[in-house]
């Protein structure tokens, strides 16, 4: 099915009278942009929108987040400090990475390989800590870190999750949303190529593989993980 991009004008009717618009149901269900599944979508909408890949509509549950005009393949992951309930401290940070076997929505075809399709993942952290000014329309709230997606697969093979830290500790390409076009493509290139991308601050720098470490479980219905042993350790 060809899904065709909506304006929120369409209207809600019954029997030829009409009861509200599409944009009326959509400030009822999305308004809550700090929730962690709002979160994640805006998060894609944001890595979408800066990549010129935000033209059409997103699809549910494709192998990948994002496809960009340029093919590049892009997994995005969002996570917060703050949340929607009440909270006596802020979340602890960590992204889920696991390898997945997903559905293709170009070839409508599952694969049964568990492996980490996209070739870059973008990292998208709502870093703003107090709640009374908590914004994630404003931009500048968001920090993102590009990383190759051979990189975790050489660090990080069999692992689920990864802190902060150990994203750090990985030296993706850290940018401002103003910057990511240029992030994603210096590690896009470095992805295909199966090496890491001499970037100008030296971040995707050629390096040796590191043997693999870690362990995995579930992600989604549509992209379920490799039943492996878990670590509860990020080791990465």
């Amino acid at each position: 099915m060809v899904i065709a991009r909506r304006s929120g004008d369409e209207l809600i009717h019954a029997n030829g009278r009409t009861v509200g618009k599409l944009a009326d149901f959509w400030s009822w269900a999305c308004s809550d942009l700090t929730s962690n599944t709002m979160r994640g979508v805006l998060a894609e909408y944001l890595v979408a929108t800066a990549l010129g890949a935000a033209t059409g509509t997103r699809t549910e549950w494709d192998a990948v987040d994002i496809r960009t005009p340029q093919n590049w393949r892009i997994e995005v992951k969002s996570t917060a400090y703050l949340q929607s309930w009440a909270q006596s401290q802020t979340s602890r940070v960590s992204f889920g990475i696991a390898p997945a076997s997903g559905w293709d929505a170009r070839t409508d075809i599952t694969s049964a390989d568990v492996l980490r399709s996209a070739d870059v993942y973008v990292f998208c952290l709502l870093h703003h800590r107090e709640k009374q000014t908590l914004d994630p329309l404003d931009l500048g709230q968001w920090t993102f870190y590009v990383l190759p997606t051979h990189v975790l697969d050489e660090r990080c093979r069999l692992q689920k999750t990864i802190t902060l830290a150990s994203l750090e500790s990985l030296k993706p390409l850290k940018a401002g949303f103003v910057g990511l076009p240029e992030a994603v493509s210096a590690c896009a290139g470095g992805s295909r190529r199966h090496h890491w991308y001499q970037a100008p601050d030296d971040r995707c720098r050629t390096t040796r593989p590191t043997p693999p470490r870690g362990g995995l479980d579930g992600d989604s219905p549509a992209r379920s993980s490799a039943r492996l042993p878990s670590d509860p350790n990020d080791t990465c």
